[in-house]
């Protein structure tokens, strides 16, 4: 307990990540640290404050930290020297020194997508994500995102509809507590089912200046991050930036071009990222074996692979003004599926964009 205590109160210090850890290892050895004197490690690279955090750390937090990683037997604390810490978290800039878990660690090694998008998201916006989470989960992809509202929980309950589907949500906050409150059972599912993450100990309260950091994480895990519905200055915009700073893949869905909620989406994929009309796009791109869940049928099957410019879809959008659920009813198709064949007949001219859905263009 002592080896993990120490290994608390440096993860207690603000700024503490791996690289300023090893900085500090390399100048004064590890048990050494917490018998040192403020001026031994302000000259080993550390600022007065984190010097004196580290002499005097909050004990109050140490105690109910071990109080919660000895709670129950799925908490765990996973420093960075710890086999099990992910290897792909390894790579990253800025890797955290510890990573606390509720629920199943070993999936922080199993290969992971990142799903991201806006937290005001359309109802199509909402299902897209839903259904590329299930359908990738299905194929044997772990589903990583924040568990903030929108598009974050729609690929968390996504991967948790389909059988042995996995997710983690990865935290801006200690595990002791859970936010978004209106997530609580979507918090307590993802324990029993996948994993919850972060980079903070236990006790620390979720802040507004955390979420934005978290986010290097939630990609740092991943292999690709798939961005569903993102205005032009959106937070989803940090995400996929960490993902190109990190030679990870971008997949973006795209969506009207008169809707500010894909704009983000639209500027992702002038600049590069995959544009994503359904999970083959994904699967194709990443490459990799994958194990298939049991008792449901391949991505192939599930998804669309019509061409978008079927003429039994673009019968379904009439003169007057028609919704996109009710064009997906008429042509029996997914939602997801149908939003984007109407992005690329409104892109052929085919069908126009207005208030209330889609009208088609007549051509004389």
């Amino acid at each position: 307990m002592d080896d993990l205590h120490h290994w608390l109160t440096l993860a207690a210090v603000p700024g503490m990540d791996v690289v300023r850890f090893e900085s500090l290892c390399s100048a004064i050895p590890f048990q050494d640290i917490f018998r040192s004197s403020a001026a031994t490690l302000v000259a080993a690279g550390l600022t007065e404050s984190q010097a004196k955090r580290i002499q005097h750390p909050a004990s109050t937090m140490l105690d109910a930290s071990e109080r919660w990683l000895a709670s129950t037997f799925a908490c765990h604390a996973i420093n960075f020297l710890d086999p099990r810490y992910p290897p792909l978290l390894r790579e990253i800039k800025h890797p955290p020194l510890m990573l606390f878990v509720q629920g199943d660690c070993s999936l922080l090694a199993q290969p992971q997508l990142a799903v991201v998008g806006s937290r005001q998201p359309t109802a199509t916006g909402r299902e897209i994500a839903f259904d590329f989470a299930a359908q990738l989960a299905t194929e044997g992809l772990v589903i990583t995102s924040g568990l903030a509202r929108g598009i974050d929980a729609a690929a968390h309950q996504g991967a948790l509809s389909v059988a042995r589907g996995k997710t983690i949500a990865v935290c801006g906050h200690g595990l002791s507590h859970q936010y978004p409150w209106q997530h609580e059972e979507l918090f307590r599912k993802i324990a029993e089912q996948g994993a919850l993450v972060s980079e903070y100990l236990p006790p620390v309260e979720p802040q507004a200046r955390l979420f934005p950091i978290r986010n290097r994480i939630i990609v740092g895990l991943s292999l690709g991050t798939l961005v569903v519905e993102a205005a032009e200055k959106s937070g989803s915009l940090i995400s996929a930036n960490y993902a190109a700073e990190y030679s990870r893949e971008v997949f973006a869905v795209p969506g009207s071009i008169r809707s500010p909620q894909s704009a983000g989406c639209h500027q992702l994929i002038q600049q590069g990222a995959k544009l994503t009309r359904n999970t083959a796009d994904i699967l194709e791109e990443l490459a990799i074996e994958l194990p298939k869940s049991d008792g449901k049928p391949n991505v192939e099957k599930n998804n669309c692979q019509q061409d978008l410019f079927v003429t039994g879809l673009l019968s379904n959008v009439g003169d007057e003004a028609t919704a996109i659920d009710l064009i997906a009813a008429r042509a029996a198709m997914p939602v997801a599926d149908v939003t984007i064949a109407l992005l690329e007949l409104e892109l052929s001219g085919a069908v126009a964009a207005v208030p209330g859905g889609y009208i088609r263009v007549r051509r004389a």
